[in-house]
């Protein structure tokens, strides 16, 4: 059993074509069946084989809006495990195959990994397979000259993708959260390894060093905030470290030449030109309730305009995420226009439904940013900061549950363009159902104080 596993999620031992071509197709056969029968039992919908084969979101978007967050999280975490088997083979194929291992990074560009996965299974074994390179020797002075030229390489190549990303592009999508660490790590990684090997505690701490630097750059050029920074890098020094085990595994591999790096920096382009292909247009919903010892009467009267709040607000506001603050109304009725002062200045809500004491939605024209960044300047030059997560509309309910009691929902729908959805969705929803409980908690403040 040890064996089987070293043999799947090891580093180490070749790989020929037929066991590529089998454990490959067996393994593909059991991540469908498994994702298929998921999603139907979840959601009813019946996930084809060309919705598996075929990764653009875009084809797949009337299903995938019937995804639960926890659903989405979930096939994320079960992808895992065969995709870094899915990389291990293919770099023991390549290997096994007398090919450059750096090869295995087309793995990561959809479409084109299908046609390198059919070439490795009829490529033969080559006659002059070379195995791992001489143990690891303690020298301060190369290991030092190592890591700076490691670490320099990613700066630069991950500074020039993020620039064409952000502000060419204008893209949050996978190139810029899910590639650019990983190509930094594999490149930060391979160079610290390259002329002597080092171990995988070392290259892990050049990796996340190198992660640091480019967070730091970008803080220092006034490219990104500080808040915003915090919440990508968790989920980019996971991806860099996975990286940073494949650059060194193919640095003590041959063939492995900085030239064959070449094929992992085109990983960037590849990547943010698939990225552009595959944006969907997603609407979530956000839902808070709360219980007010009131009627429907008194609580609509407070709920379409209500006073300041003078509650402090969370500690995730006080980071500088926008927070609601009042709430006006000009008008009556369907046509009305709501106005909700937060923080960072005010949203327009023009009112589409107006069900007194019932239902009172409305939606969004205008919005503020929706945080004021930390940073030594007194501008950010981000672009995400500008519509890229944005309210398109809300609703309030309200049921009377007695005499002098009601229920009250609030409902906030927004769309994100930003990348990958399921990790940035854990942020945006806490916030939203923040915003949503520091308003209903006024409102049932203020209607309560009317007895």
């Amino acid at each position: 059993m040890h064996s089987q596993l070293s043999y799947l999620f090891g580093l180490q031992q070749p790989v020929d074509r037929k066991s590529y071509f089998k454990i490959g197709a067996g393994l593909m056969l059991v991540k469908y069946l498994v994702d298929a029968s998921l999603i139907f039992f979840v959601t009813g919908a019946f996930w084809t084989p060309l919705d598996y084969l075929v990764p653009l979101v875009s084809l797949h978007e009337e299903k995938m809006m019937l995804f639960p967050p926890w659903l989405n999280i979930s096939l994320i975490i079960w992808s895992l495990p065969f995709l870094w088997i899915g990389v291990s083979m293919t770099l023991r194929r390549a290997v096994d195959a007398g090919r450059s291992p750096w090869a295995a990074l087309s793995f990561f560009i959809p479409i084109l990994n299908y046609l390198m996965m059919l070439t490795f299974c009829v490529l033969p074994s080559s006659p002059n397979i070379v195995g791992t390179a001489k143990p690891s020797t303690f020298n301060v002075k190369t290991r030092f000259k190592s890591a700076v030229l490691g670490i320099g390489a990613s700066i630069l190549i991950g500074m020039f993708f993020i620039i064409i990303n952000v502000f060419v592009l204008k893209d949050y999508g996978l190139a810029l959260f899910a590639a650019t660490p990983f190509v930094l790590g594999v490149v930060s990684a391979f160079f610290f390894n390259y002329q002597t090997p080092r171990s995988l505690l070392e290259t892990s701490h050049v990796v996340t060093l190198g992660l640091f630097l480019v967070a730091g750059a970008l803080l220092l050029f006034a490219l990104e905030g500080l808040i915003c920074l915090a919440m990508a890098f968790p989920l980019g020094l996971i991806v860099a470290l996975l990286g940073g085990v494949i650059g060194r595994t193919i640095a003590l591999r041959q063939p492995a030449t900085v030239k064959g790096m070449t094929l992992g920096v085109l990983l960037l382009p590849a990547s943010a030109i698939f990225d552009k292909l595959n944006q969907a247009d997603f609407t979530y919903e956000v839902v808070s309730t709360i219980e007010i010892q009131a009627s429907a009467g008194k609580v609509w009267q407070q709920l379409i305009a209500f006073n300041e709040i003078e509650n402090s607000p969370d500690w995730h506001f006080r980071l500088g995420i926008a927070y609601p603050v009042h709430a006006s109304i000009s008008g009556a009725g369907v046509g009305a226009v709501r106005s909700c002062d937060f923080s960072t200045g005010s949203f327009v809500e023009p009112i589409t439904i107006w069900d007194e004491t019932r239902r009172l939605a409305f939606d969004v024209v205008a919005q503020p940013p929706p945080l004021q960044e930390w940073s030594p300047y007194q501008r950010v030059y981000a672009p995400h900061l500008d519509g890229f997560s944005r309210a398109v509309r809300g609703e309030f309910r309200l049921t009377q549950l007695a005499s002098e009691k009601t229920r009250l929902e609030g409902s906030t729908w927004y769309r994100l363009d930003i990348y990958p959805h399921f990790y940035w969705r854990i942020f945006t929803d806490k916030i939203i159902h923040s915003i949503h409980n520091r308003v209903l908690q006024q409102v049932k403040k203020d209607s309560e104080s009317l007895y």
